[in-house]
């Protein structure tokens, strides 16, 4: 249940972004892991995946907002564009940073990745907002209450 605090309207508009046709703000967290977990992501991997991948995210548009990786798997947070599904955003990242990551380093495809692969074909995502689900929910629920509120109090003569 809404509890009051920072007014709705003013969650749901900090930090949006415009274009010609859209008013949004999309941020996914993004969680992938290479093939059978192998914990390859040490010094100087790290930093060379970190740099593809920083790349990538400059070559294809996609605002890459945080970014952190562990020894086995990868944290990533982006502000999204509406026309850019999160699945092709995976595949862009994924595919490309394989095919540099093995050009760069191919004794590490040759001892972990026999397969061909660096990454399993899953990843998990999550929307990231500023309101929680029940503030969101209250706010639409009470959408025709704040109509009706209005047109009370305003000021404007009525026709009939």
């Amino acid at each position: 249940m809404y509890t009051g605090g920072t007014p709705v309207n003013a969650i749901l508009l900090m930090e949006t972004q415009r274009n010609t046709h859209h008013v949004y703000r999309l941020m996914y967290h993004f969680v992938w892991i290479p093939k059978y977990r192998h914990k390859v992501f040490h010094e100087p991997y790290r930093a060379t995946m970190k740099a593809v991948i920083q790349k990538v995210g400059y070559d294809y548009d996609i605002d890459i907002v945080e970014l952190e990786i562990p020894e086995d798997h990868i944290h990533m947070v982006i502000r999204g564009i509406p026309k850019q599904s999160p699945s092709d955003v995976m595949q862009i990242i994924k595919s490309i940073t394989a095919r540099e990551f093995f050009r760069i380093y191919p004794e590490i495809k040759k001892k972990y990745f026999w397969g061909g692969k660096l990454w399993t074909q899953s990843y998990f995502v999550e929307t990231i907002g500023n309101a929680t689900e029940e503030v969101i929910r209250k706010y639409v629920q009470d959408q025709l209450l704040e109509l009706d509120r209005k047109e009370i109090n305003s000021d404007q003569l009525d026709l009939f």
